[in-house]
C-alpha cells in the first residue's frame, strides 16, 4: 500500500531524518521516501495506515501535515 504525503517546514538533511524516523516507527510501515524540494512523501506499508498515526508521527517530527492522498 502507497500513501502519499504533503509535509509543511522540512528544509534540510535533518528534517527528512525526522520526518524518515518517525514515519519508519509506525507499525507495518517498510519504506519512507522524502523528496525534500517538494515536500512530498511516500510511505510503502503492508496495510492502510491511520490518519491519527500519520498526522501523530509528522507531529512528533515537528512538522505539519498538509495532505493525504
Amino acid at each position: 500500500m502507497l500513501t502519499n504525503l504533503k509535509i509543511k517546514g522540512m528544509t534540510c538533511g535533518h528534517c527528512v531524518s525526522a520526518v524518515t524516523e518517525q514515519l519508519s516507527s509506525i507499525s507495518g510501515v517498510s519504506k519512507v521516501d522524502v523528496n525534500l524540494e517538494s515536500g512530498r512523501v511516500a510511505v510503502s506499508s503492508v496495510d492502510a495506515l491511520s490518519q491519527e498515526l500519520i498526522v501523530s508521527a509528522v507531529n512528533e517530527a515537528g512538522y505539519e501535515l498538509v495532505s493525504i492522498d
